[in-house]
């Protein structure tokens, strides 16, 4: 789901797009549409899931075109689940509302729509041209540019043909709901005994009383923006992670909480005293997208980065935890799969552990892999609990060495609910964690609406509540008054004498807008409502030795940047690892032959490709300051073995 381009421009062989069938409309007035409907506009389709990062970037790339060419255009979101939470009806109503989908959205549970446009990644993009004609498509993020020649091309065309119809399109937009909380995402006790919680809809902050039921006061203007400034003029953009630094720490830095300012790329720095906010990390900018010259190693990857703050592009950071034994605090970079770490006195940051490929790999620093990590705690030895939310799994990592391991968890396409030990137990999309004062981890087990607990002495998981509506984060509260949070977010992380069955949770519940508490009962439940696998049109290839081959065409004003060697590089591995007999790993090319064991049904191949280009002429020096940019699309295609099939398996990175 991590990504970049794949390109499909103009065809010799004029294609017209196919229907868009699905559930429902959405964002429509209640009305059905067709492509008939939308002859005259140019339409982008973007096939996209909401628990999936790149397909959030993407919405966020979208945001100024579709304001730009708001008389021209019309944008459909095809939403395509990976989680069978996400095919539910509500879901989806929530999403579309969180992320303030401003276009029209078709629901499209079953897949019917992906497939008629052979959709193999999240995201994909259509353009369909104002006759119906499909033009262009392409994978993953980092397309605004090529978006807007192509967009700005057809309406040229089109105007000089007359079939071009400028004025209104469907989108109609729903009414905002009023709420003192608007799809709020982390929480955290401040020193003071109150709460601050990050409400992420509301583009901002909010400070309760101890007891979460009064507000205090507002921190930010409630508007997407990312100004510094005093609490009334500053602005965030869908902040989440918070946590709290030790108060010498906070009197030399000048700021004493530290928030993940997520669709900024940022870390913002708060001071509660002086009531003003300030940027500490990140440009602002989505690292893969401009210059990233300063992070980027032989074969464009990310490079084991380690520099000022300020000066080095973010991706989407989730969660924050100052960790004592480093003095540092930790970052879940969910944007790219990495875990960073800031150091408050010097500004810098470095990676602490992930090499940005998305999956579950344990190991040392440079070769862990996570997916979309977003929650995350201290637990009684001082390593680092991670939510890891794409392979819906828990993972522990040592805060010194970036080693991870994983607790409950089995892969990027496996979930469920599922109680029982660690290693059959299944979550579904998990976004917040929590140590509890007995030893054990409650979960914020997103997806499947509950809290559950994994025992470190047992390794087993249980269930402690259910029906709640996408629970994102957890605090440990004491039952007797709305003091003596014992968890490692502002407090000692050893703090707090209360057993589990005297203690209770506040639960953020965000698609309930509200914090939510919950007592620990006694005896915790055990569920097992089954293993799920997601479920995607499978490609049938031959056993044996197969040719794969990832198409990179160099977008027009760039060129390839071979100034360290050559800028491709391909990373093939599978689920179950045993479906690749020889091939895998990672190298130099776009090219593999692979051997696919004769022995299995299929599986899934992970494939990752990247390339690197700079602007510049083809065959010309790049320029100094040129701009650079990392192409990367990672596929999860499911496979199927038949003798029949064919031994090569085609995709494309950018082609034209």
């Amino acid at each position: 789901m991590n990504s970049t381009p794949q390109t499909a421009a103009s065809h010799a062989v004029k294609v017209r797009a196919p229907e868009l069938v699905g559930r429902r409309w959405m964002n429509s007035g209640g009305k059905e549409l067709t492509l008939a409907d939308l002859r005259g506009k140019v339409v982008l389709l973007d096939f996209w899931t909401f628990c999936c990062i790149n397909c959030l970037h993407v919405l966020d790339e979208l945001r100024p075109l579709e304001e730009k060419y708001a008389k021209e255009l019309v944008i459909i979101g095809v939403h395509s689940p990976k989680f069978e939470f996400e095919r539910t009806v509500e879901a989806v109503d929530q999403a579309v509302e969180r992320y303030q989908v401003e276009h029209l959205v078709l629901d499209d549970p079953d897949l019917v729509t992906w497939q008629a446009y052979t959709a193999r990644a999240w995201p994909t993009l259509a353009v369909i041209d104002p006759e119906g004609y499909l033009v262009a498509t392409m994978s993953g993020e980092g397309h605004a540019a090529g978006l807007t020649e192509i967009i700005e091309g057809l309406i040229d065309e089109h105007s000089a043909k007359g079939t071009l119809h400028s004025g209104d399109g469907p989108y109609v937009p729903p009414p905002a709901p009023e709420t003192d909380l608007f799809y709020p995402g982390k929480v955290t006790r401040l020193p003071s005994g109150h709460l601050l919680v990050a409400d992420s809809g509301h583009h901002g902050l909010v400070e309760y009383d101890a007891d979460g039921t009064t507000i205090i006061r507002r921190i930010g203007t409630g508007e997407r923006g990312a100004a510094d400034g005093d609490f009334a003029s500053a602005s965030f953009s869908e902040p989440g992670g918070i946590t709290v630094l030790p108060d010498d720490l906070a009197a030399e830095v000048g700021y004493g909480i530290v928030v993940a300012d997520t669709v900024n790329h940022t870390l913002r720095g708060i001071d509660l005293e002086s009531e003003t906010v300030t940027t500490i990390a990140g440009t602002g900018q989505q690292h893969m997208v401009g210059a990233i010259d300063n992070v980027r190693g032989k074969h464009g990857e990310l490079g084991r980065y380690d520099g000022p703050g300020l000066d080095v592009k973010l991706s989407s950071p989730w969660d924050v935890l100052f960790v004592p034994s480093t003095a540092e605090v930790v970052v879940a970079m969910a944007g790219n799969h990495t875990i960073w770490s800031f150091d408050p006195k010097d500004g810098a940051i470095r990676i602490l552990s992930g090499t940005m490929n998305e999956g579950l790999s344990d190991g040392d620093a440079e070769s862990a892999w996570f997916a979309q990590s977003s929650g995350l705690d201290l637990d009684a030895d001082g390593q680092v609990l991670i939510a890891d939310s794409e392979t819906s799994a828990i993972r522990r990592l040592d805060p010194v060495t970036g080693e991870v391991t994983t607790l409950v968890g089995v892969g990027l396409f496996d979930f469920g609910f599922r109680d029982g030990p660690a290693a059959e137990a299944r979550l579904q999309h998990p976004l917040g964690v929590r140590a509890l004062p007995d030893g054990s981890i409650a979960i914020a087990d997103t997806y499947n609406g509950a809290i559950r607990r994994y025992d470190p002495h047992t390794e087993e998981v249980t269930t402690l509540a259910r029906g709640l509506r996408e629970p994102s984060d957890i605090l440990v509260v004491d039952s007797a008054a709305g003091d003596g949070d014992s968890s490692g977010r502002g407090d000692d992380p050893d703090g707090g004498s209360e057993s589990s069955s005297e203690a209770e949770l506040l639960v953020v519940e965000s698609a309930s807008h509200a914090l939510t508490r919950v007592r620990l009962p006694k005896d915790a439940q055990t569920v097992d409502e089954g293993a799920l696998t997601t479920k995607r049109p499978s490609t049938e290839i031959a056993s044996g030795p197969v040719s794969l081959s990832v198409s990179f065409t160099v977008p027009a004003g760039q060129k390839l940047d071979d100034r360290w060697g050559d800028p491709t590089f391909l990373q093939v591995s599978a689920t179950p690892p045993e479906l690749i007999v020889s091939g895998d790993g990672g190298a130099e090319g776009l090219n593999r032959e692979i051997v696919i064991n004769p022995d299995l049904d299929g599986g899934v191949l992970h494939v990752t490709a990247r390339a690197a280009a700079c602007d510049g002429e083809p065959g010309g020096e790049i320029p100094l300051h040129a701009a650079c940019h990392l192409y990367q699309q990672d596929w999860g295609i499911p496979v199927d073995l038949a003798d029949s099939a064919p031994n090569e398996l085609n995709l494309d990175l950018r082609g034209t």
